[in-house]
């Protein structure tokens, strides 16, 4: 799909740019407000030229840029230089001339043989000796520098200024209402020119969007700062304090909420706030029907650190009554035995789950113990090949890519969805359950075969957040095909689709194919492979588990390296 500009158009970046500004104004006008509406006006009188150095500027990191490093010939052979390009997004205050720059920011600009001119006499009265590195310079003179001044002021004799854009705030804003996430940018569109993404097209109406309110808009962008500010050091205590409210409605913009609260505890935690933590786990993990189950695990777990058992066990008991997802359960499990043994009561009753089949190997010592493993297992009639979370995943989305890819309102708003918008979200199996039940169905009746070669032919390259082209061949498509049975891949399928993102992952390393196995025998099993001193995660041992209930062959490989074994001949087991 062009998009907008061509790559052979020098300009083809604005022209991608002023695509993003279209969309939103027809699709988003009531979320606009007057610093946005401002900016759009503003920008529509600039010359090409301007107008071009201007989304040059928004497209790359930061605020502040030095004249020297804004070098576009388009943009020079435009308008006759930089400056007379620069000079019109300054006179509408699109950019400040000579905005004042803090220590921080100057340090950021200049290279240090240009600080060492510019701070020269700082330099000197300090005593500090002229070899000092960058920043060791700069935390010898913080403490003596806190005053933000304009760069002639710092270094009069500077061979060029630097400038700030003040629009940044904006453009994040319209980029956001176009993608529905700040994780995508202008990039997107260069990739997507440049055939290396290529995009579904999904049809969708002109009021499909991921902001109904610009509340949410709002809401989204406060929350994005306070993570960046969480990511950048600044304490949890501020933090928590500065937490947005968000819409009731809006579930996703909740769950967002809840996420950053759980970061926020994590971090309190580690800070030695116990209290502080233990309310931000409360709020991110109640109610138990819409909260995180991670923050309820972390939130019982620093309770049984403080020693709060009967608090704990009261919430604990309260949650296996839920019933609990697999990882919660699986936290559970673990936790309510040491809460019980604690208070004086009886143990839980426990499920035992049957063991995998275990392969030990003595290997000689490889960079990929996987490969190892692979090559060791390997024969001509029995194939090995290395899959993890790319084969089983890969069949599921290229079975399901209609239900995956179906227009429903909210899910596809803009050209450029590796997925639904919704895909992790409550409710996303639901609003499709009939279509994902459809697709199953192939699976019942044989068709599946013929429906994901068809769909990897037809769709080939195309984003998909379940397919990784690179890790599927016609070749392993088929023969996991022959080798695995319809029942196992429903079963398969229909766990992923109990919890998408928590099952999308921990799949074992390795499959092996016995394509000549009699019959009624397996003709392929899954291998997961543990090197020394590594071990089973619970997302692994929860697929584990599970093929075992299934029937599905599977094994667990522990690998002992042959130059160890002999240093050790009574090794201890790795696993």
């Amino acid at each position: 799909m062009a998009i907008a500009g061509s790559l052979d158009d020098p300009f083809y970046y604005l022209a991608n740019f002023e695509f993003v500004v279209a969309w939103v104004a027809e699709r988003h006008g009531d979320l606009l407000g007057d610093e946005e509406r401002a900016f759009l006006s503003a920008f529509a009188e600039l010359s090409r030229a301007s107008r071009a150095l201007l989304v040059r500027m928004v497209m790359r990191r930061g605020e502040h840029f030095r004249t020297s490093k804004l070098v576009y010939p388009e943009v020079d052979a435009e308008s006759g230089s930089v400056e007379a390009a620069l000079a019109p997004l300054v006179a509408a205050g699109l950019v400040e001339g000579d905005p004042a720059l803090s220590l921080e920011t100057l340090f950021a600009q200049l290279r240090l043989p240009e600080l060492r001119q510019a701070l020269a006499g700082e330099i000197r009265a300090a005593g500090l000796p002229a070899s000092l590195g960058k920043g060791a310079l700069f935390d010898a003179l913080a403490p003596r520098l806190s005053e933000a001044r304009p760069l002639a002021a710092w270094w009069p004799e500077a061979p060029d200024r630097v400038v700030r854009l003040t629009v940044m705030a904006s453009c994040d804003r319209l980029r956001l209402m176009f993608f529905g996430n700040l994780r995508q940018d202008w990039s997107d569109f260069v990739l997507a020119e440049l055939g290396v993404q290529r995009f579904e097209r999904v049809p969708f109406s002109a009021d499909s969007r991921a902001f109904q309110h610009r509340e949410e808009v709002d809401a989204y962008l406060a929350l994005h700062r306070l993570r960046e500010r969480l990511e950048a050091g600044e304490p949890a205590s501020m933090l928590a304090a500065e937490l947005p409210p968000v819409p009731a409605e809006n579930a996703w913009l909740a769950a967002r909420r809840r996420r950053l609260e759980l970061a926020l505890g994590r971090q309190a935690e580690r800070d030695g706030e116990g209290a502080r933590a233990l309310g931000l786990y409360r709020q991110a993990g109640w109610p138990a029907e819409t909260g995180s189950a991670e923050a309820r695990i972390r939130h019982l777990r620093l309770l049984e650190r403080r020693g709060e058992h009967a608090e704990a066990h009261v919430l604990a008991e309260a949650l296996v009554c839920g019933p609990p997802g697999e990882a919660e359960a699986q936290a559970l499990a673990r936790l309510r035995p040491r809460l019980r043994r604690r208070l004086g009561l009886p143990p839980p009753p426990r499920e035992a789950a049957p063991d995998p089949e275990r392969l030990e190997l003595c290997l000689p010592r490889a960079s990929r113990v996987e490969r190892a493993v692979g090559e060791h297992l390997a024969r001509d009639d029995a194939p090995v090949a290395y899959v993890e979370n790319t084969l089983l995943t890969g069949l599921f989305g290229l079975l399901c890519w209609e239900a995956l890819f179906a227009p429903l309102p909210g899910a596809f708003f803009h050209p450029f969805h590796s997925g639904p918008a919704d895909l992790y979200r409550e409710g996303f199996v639901t609003r499709r359950r009939e279509r994902f039940d459809a697709c199953l169905a192939r699976l019942d009746v044989g068709r599946h075969r013929q429906t994901i070669l068809a769909t990897w032919r037809e769709k080939q390259g195309l984003a998909n957040p379940f397919v990784h082209w690179g890790a599927l061949d016609e070749a392993l498509l088929s023969l996991s095909l022959d080798c695995l049975p319809a029942e196992h891949l429903r079963a398969c399928f229909e766990r992923l689709l109990r919890d998408l993102k928590a099952n999308r992952a921990g799949l074992p390393d390795l499959i092996q194919f016995f394509p000549e196995a009699p019959a009624g025998e397996p003709r392929y099993r899954l291998v997961e492979v543990k090197g020394p001193g590594d071990r089973l995660q619970d997302n692994q041992r929860r697929w584990l588990a599970f093929f075992r209930e299934q029937g599905i062959p599977v094994a667990v490989c522990h690998v002992r390296w042959a130059d160890r074994a002999r240093a050790d001949p009574a090794g201890a087991d790795p696993a």
